[in-house]
């Protein structure tokens, strides 16, 4: 497959990376990098325990960056930034020896001590845990720290370039501020020599020669000068972010919905620079259960290992790739549907055309290279064998499965042996504590009776189809007033749960005889 052929599979129905990836095409096409590469970005505020919404922007990007190599062939290099200098405004609700932490509110990240001791500072542990899941997922990437790049001078040029159009920022920022933030307002923010606090205070003045600006210190209330280079001061995050698109030379990078005018703005100052800034994707955000914006000072989403406690790697990606302008729940319940919605992506892959391939989410998750499809069973029927077997172990459930699947093992399935221990793990914590039983009425009585008559009869040769029809019929034999109350009657008596799975290929792997068992249990059951 070539670039060419590629880049004309290209269309407006095309999965939305390729659509970013064509667009950022376009924006190379008329104005060359600034590098020998075309850099994306990706920024991450150290504040609070990471979770699944804030990395959802690294997988994203990740899958714009793969489409555009493939349609360009051009090198690519991706940067993920943590903006570690700047000031606790707030103490987490989801840390430990929170106490201790309120001391130092007001200093960069990286000079407050680590709650959990683990690390030299606060923010070199949040950077860890950022930096622990973009290896578990094996991304190509280069990390780099807001308060390393100050410090050692990197950004030094940059930071001359903003004083040098001090004015010109100010001015642009003002009229977005109300009144009492206009006061003491400045580009630049001084990093106290004695509290090490980055503070909120009028600038005097700037010397662009000297390369300095003079504020009042709030302890003494005299005039201090200091210079702006070397870690010295920080920018507010909007002329930040403009100084690290300038200084970076970033071509592309993503943003949630609540930060358009934040992008707006540092565009402007970006220009002012002299740059070109980046083409930028907004996104959704993140809902957890209630509805609510996650926070990651709350800690109200979900982490990875909770995801990855109950799904697979290749659903969390999944997650992300889908409709990423539109707001989701990321909330537990989600988590079944996704895997075995990449189940059937995966399914379909292998038969289909190139043009329907690039748009199918496993290219993005597996950039082009998706593994072949595992016999078909799918992660809810899983989890109800794991229901009716009430256990624990998964040599029960792989049981069920060779059974019904001769010939496949953990050894040659590695994919569902994996989904039989998220089921197991699924079915502990969410499942097994809120079954609830329905007792059966008179028609569910007869529906069943007649269920479990017809099961018996069934030939040897019956497959999960011949039983899915059975169940069919009985549902309309008896008086339901649907077919899904027929249906819910099942999973309700026979699982103790309101959902479950299509019964045609549960009996199929469960087994006819033991159906029949469960059945009768079921109707005893007082």
């Amino acid at each position: 497959m070539t670039q060419k052929t590629l880049e004309s599979l290209i269309t407006n129905k095309s999965s939305w990376p390729f659509l970013e990836a064509n667009r950022l095409l376009k924006r190379y096409n008329l104005s060359k990098p600034k590098n020998k590469f075309v850099l994306f970005e990706t920024g991450y505020g150290p504040s609070g325990l990471p979770h699944i919404g804030t990395f959802g922007e690294v997988v994203r990007t990740t899958m714009v960056r793969k489409a555009f190599e493939q349609i360009s062939g051009l090198p690519t290099k991706l940067i993920a930034f943590s903006d570690d200098m700047d000031g606790l405004r707030k103490v987490p609700d989801n840390i430990p020896k929170q106490e201790i932490i309120s001391k130092h509110l007001g200093k960069p990240l990286t000079q407050i001590p680590d709650p959990f001791e683990t690390h030299d500072s606060f923010g070199a542990n949040m950077n860890s845990r950022l930096r622990t899941f973009l290896d578990q997922f094996e991304f190509d990437y280069e990390f780099k720290s807001a308060s390393e790049m100050y410090k050692s001078g990197a950004f030094d040029e940059a930071l001359m370039n903003v004083l040098k159009n001090y004015n010109a920022i100010t001015k642009l920022i003002l009229p977005t501020l109300g009144e009492e933030r206009r006061q003491t307002y400045s580009p630049f923010l001084p990093i106290c020599p004695s509290s090490g606090k980055v503070l909120q205070v009028p600038v005097l003045s700037h010397d662009v020669i000297k390369g300095s600006i003079t504020y009042v210190d709030p302890l003494s209330n005299k005039s201090v000068e200091i210079p702006i280079t070397g870690g010295s001061c920080k920018l507010q995050w909007k002329a930040d972010w403009a100084m690290r698109w300038h200084a970076l030379g970033v071509d592309y990078e993503m943003s949630g919905k609540d930060l358009i005018p934040s992008v707006q703005l540092s565009a402007s100052i970006c220009k002012i620079l002299g740059s070109i800034p980046p083409e930028n994707f907004t996104y959704e955000l993140f809902l957890d259960e209630n509805g609510e914006k996650i926070s990651k000072s709350k800690g109200n989403g979900l982490t990875i290992d909770e995801w990855l406690r109950y799904g697979s790697e290749e659903s969390l990606s999944l997650f992300m790739f889908n409709s990423p302008r539109k707001a989701k729940r990321l909330h537990f319940d989600v988590i079944p549907k996704h895997v075995d919605d990449y189940l059937k992506h995966l399914d379909k892959y292998g038969e289909q055309s190139l043009e329907n391939q690039i748009s199918n989410p496993v290219w993005h998750i597996h950039f082009g290279s998706p593994p072949k499809p595992e016999d078909g069973i799918s992660y809810n029927i899983i989890l109800n064998l794991a229901n009716v077997c009430n256990t624990d172990s998964p040599e029960v459930l792989w049981g069920f499965i060779s059974r019904y699947a001769p010939g496949i093992s953990p050894a040659t399935a590695p994919i569902l042996d994996q989904l039989v221990g998220c089921a197991i793990n699924y079915y502990n914590d969410f499942v097994k504590p809120n079954k609830k039983y329905r007792q059966a009425d008179k028609t569910d009585r007869l529906a069943l009776k007649d269920l479990a008559n017809i099961l018996k009869k069934l030939p040897n040769s019956a497959n999960a189809e011949d039983i899915q029809t059975q169940v069919y019929e009985i549902g309309k034999k008896h008086e339901y007033q649907s077919l899904k109350l027929w249906f819910s009657a099942l999973y309700e008596i026979l699982f103790g749960q309101p959902q479950g799975p299509r019964m045609g290929s549960f009996i199929a792997l469960y087994g006819v005889n033991e159906t029949v068992e469960l059945i009768q249990q079921s109707l005893s059951r007082k």
